[in-house]
């Protein structure tokens, strides 16, 4: 019986609508690399994916052929795709690594025909682009942060009173909650979450409520 084959989807790209010049022929010479390639390595082409006349800077989620592929990707189970290598994915590195990132965390393998382990490798240039991204994400959360607590100023200012974003529960009322949440040894039942707020609350685990400042009890486990 032969070895069951893993599904996978193959993508093209060309640059020109012609499919003249450079990339003449191209969309063939990519298909026949990715068929050769899956079938020496196990993998089973059950659909081909391509854009034509999309350059390889523009971000995947503005190409149609691609968007076509990740809604087939996530439909029907398939987490593998093919391309002839990294510069058909995308030419652009930070393209390359932002278009990865969204596919890796999909779940989605995608490899290069070309240099396989291109994606997975640490490359000194790849560890560039992760770190600008992060650097990107954390500003980003700061700006929201700033956002907030400026709205929180102008809220404030606005009725009179302070407004304060929600509190963090102590560690003391997250560790009594969980306590209070286990199933007993002798009935194996939960308290149900009603029962918890209450006992929180009798034990003096609180919050104050910003409005009204009314306690309320916790209820997080």
């Amino acid at each position: 019986m032969a070895d069951k084959k893993i599904p996978a989807f193959a993508y093209l790209r060309t640059s020109s609508a012609t499919n003249s010049g450079p990339d003449k022929d191209s969309d063939k010479r990519q298909l026949a690399a990715i068929e050769g390639y899956a079938a020496a390595n196990g993998y089973e082409v059950i659909g081909t994916y391509y854009d034509a006349a999309v350059s390889g800077t523009d971000p995947i989620d503005q190409r149609p052929g691609m968007m076509s592929l990740l809604d087939a990707v996530l439909s029907n189970g398939t987490r593998t795709i093919l391309v002839e290598s990294p510069d058909r994915f995308a030419r652009d590195v930070l393209v390359q690594e932002l278009g990865y990132k969204m596919l890796k965390d999909e779940g989605i393998d995608l490899i290069p025909t070309t240099s396989p382990d291109y994606f997975g490798s640490d490359t000194p240039t790849a560890e560039m682009v992760r770190t600008i991204l992060g650097a990107v994400a954390a500003f980003d959360r700061r700006t929201t942060v700033d956002k907030l607590r400026h709205a929180r100023d102008r809220k404030s200012t606005a009725i009179g009173h302070r407004v304060e974003g929600r509190k963090a529960v102590p560690e003391a009322t997250i560790a009594e909650a969980k306590r209070l949440y286990r199933a007993s040894p002798k009935t194996g039942k939960r308290r149900s979450l009603r029962t918890i707020a209450k006992e929180l609350a009798e034990l003096g685990h609180v919050a104050t409520a910003v409005r009204n400042t009314t306690p309320t009890a916790y209820a997080r486990c």
